[in-house]
């Protein structure tokens, strides 16, 4: 099998060769290609080449195209950070309150220099991968944390506790949930074979599961059934422990669900268990950055046998691994699954 049947089999729920492998490595990707961040998300070109040599050095099978967080937020008008040598970051809202969302135009992200970065990357790595190489095109935010960014983290959580914002909420919510759904077109016409949103803040960590149901759950639905209506696989991830929330995600239609080391592999199992992808969910920070090979090597065998016998299963980091991560390391991880079967 190539490292796209292999995903596209646990994918179906059909037992692939071998454990599939797909990381979320473009942090180390880029450092190990020897491109700066700020290189990386102007250049499509550095994208691709970070991601080739990725997969020539580490022979995985699914390569996940990610530049950074705020894409979309900034493509909206979000002030944005641009540091050298880290991801683009959060620097201040859109709009200084919910009654401005209508300002808001969904349909501009399409043409935003940075969203096209994205989509001519995957172009990229489409042509000169082949059929070989899953590609999973992420769409940067789902509408939830779109939504924070927009409005500020700070402020939303605020705006949301009062029962008098929920319609203009919902407005808000409704228009970034428009703009990651332009996004995932895009993504659909360059080529990818999986497309996937982030909604972190949505998880437990932050808001509760009443919060989550009332807020998020239905804009993550809206996005699983586009990507549908494309023809195209959807994975969801949320940091945290997402335990509480794991039968809920589970009803959006999500065919994935990249989850964080925090939420239990055992019951994500059992949640998962015929009806959706684990993609996951090796601690990228304490044990694939900062451990040894053994300890590597043993947290994934352990997390290996938890997932024995199912067939919808890929191994990764539970977020994305870091630049500094030890080249042993992450063939440690590879290593451990390929010998697993």
């Amino acid at each position: 099998m190539t490292g796209r049947q292999r995903i596209a089999a646990a994918l179906r729920g059909e037992r692939p060769d071998r454990v599939p492998v797909m990381l979320h490595n473009f942090l180390m990707a880029a450092r190990e290609a020897g491109f700066t961040q700020r290189r990386f998300r102007e250049d499509p070109e550095a994208v691709a080449a970070s991601f080739i040599g990725a997969v020539e050095t580490y022979d995985y099978d699914g390569v996940l195209v990610d530049v950074d967080t705020v894409t979309l937020a900034e493509a909206l008008g979000t002030l944005v950070d641009h540091p050298e040598d880290q991801p683009a970051r959060w620097a201040g809202p859109a709009i200084v309150s919910l009654d401005r969302a209508p300002d808001l135009d969904p349909g501009a992200v399409a043409d935003h220099p940075r969203i096209r970065t994205w989509l001519e990357a995957v172009r990229l790595l489409k042509n000169r991968l082949g059929d070989e190489i899953f590609i999973r095109g992420n769409c940067d935010q789902a509408a939830f944390s779109l939504a924070g960014m927009l409005r500020g983290p700070v402020e939303w959580m605020m705006d949301l506790l009062d029962p008098k914002n929920e319609e203009a909420a919902h407005i808000l919510l409704d228009i970034a949930a428009r703009a990651a759904s332009v996004f995932i077109e895009r993504m659909a016409e360059a080529g990818a074979d999986m497309v996937s949103n982030g909604d972190s803040p949505a998880g437990p960590d932050l808001i509760s599961p009443a919060m989550y149901r009332r807020f998020a759950w239905l804009y993550e639905s809206r996005l699983a059934e586009r990507a549908h209506d494309l023809g195209l696989p959807y994975a969801l991830h949320i940091c945290g422990d997402a335990g509480l929330i794991l039968e809920d995600m589970v009803e959006t239609g999500a065919d994935a669900f990249e989850l964080d080391q925090k939420t239990d592999a055992r019951r994500a199992r059992s949640a998962l268990a015929g009806r959706a992808v684990f993609i996951g969910n090796i601690d990228p920070s304490g044990v694939l950055a900062l451990g040894t090979p053994a300890l590597v090597a043993e947290a994934t065998r352990g997390l290996l046998s938890v997932f024995a016998g199912e067939p919808r299963f890929i191994l990764n980091a539970g977020c994305a691994i870091p630049a500094e991560t030890p080249s042993a390391n992450l063939r440690a991880m590879i290593a451990a699954a390929r010998d697993f079967g």
